[in-house]
């Protein structure tokens, strides 16, 4: 890595040589895929799909963070899954059908209609995070834990830069 100075206490953004940013990406996604399929594998009999796991957990953050019980719209709802209306439906869809989302009537709105949570999605969305720890502390249980810790301020690092880069 370079990093060039550009002035009197200010550093140019390093840049990782080609072969190293490549391989960094090839590892990311490797470790991506095999935490994705253990984490759906120990999901699958509890009848959670890694989608309706998304919605889940967006559902529980809006329900955390805003207005306790404030229901989203489903429009809302694609928005923050960057997913198309009708695909969120089908995720809406089974949740209701599984007991884990209600539809309710938008008091802001009567024509609208709202996500909320049952006591049955917290579960789930409690259940999946369970699920998600343990996976993710048996994938870099080989790891050290300093090293982890700098892998997660690097990929934080990386993330902010980007959104920055992006205008987010």
């Amino acid at each position: 890595m370079t990093s060039p100075s550009t002035g009197p206490g200010r550093q140019q953004p390093q840049v990782l040589d080609p072969p190293d940013a490549a391989e960094l990406a090839d590892e990311l996604t490797r470790a991506m895929k095999r935490i994705r399929h253990r984490t759906v594998h120990r999901l699958e009999p509890h009848g959670l799909t890694p989608g309706q796991g998304r919605a889940l957990r967006v559902l529980a953050h809006a329900d955390r963070c805003e207005t306790p019980g404030r229901a989203i719209r489903l429009s809302e709802l694609a928005d923050r899954l960057n997913i198309a209306p009708r695909s969120a439906t089908t995720v809406v869809d089974a949740l209701e059908q599984g007991g884990l989302v209600e539809r309710v009537p938008d008091p802001a709105d009567r024509r609208a209609v709202g996500l909320v949570l049952t006591e049955a999605g917290r579960a789930a969305v409690e259940l999946q995070a369970q699920v998600r720890q343990e996976v993710a502390q048996e994938y870099f249980s080989g790891a050290d834990p300093a090293d982890v810790a700098v892998m997660l301020r690097v990929l934080r690092a990386a993330e902010a830069a980007h959104r920055t880069a992006d205008g987010h």
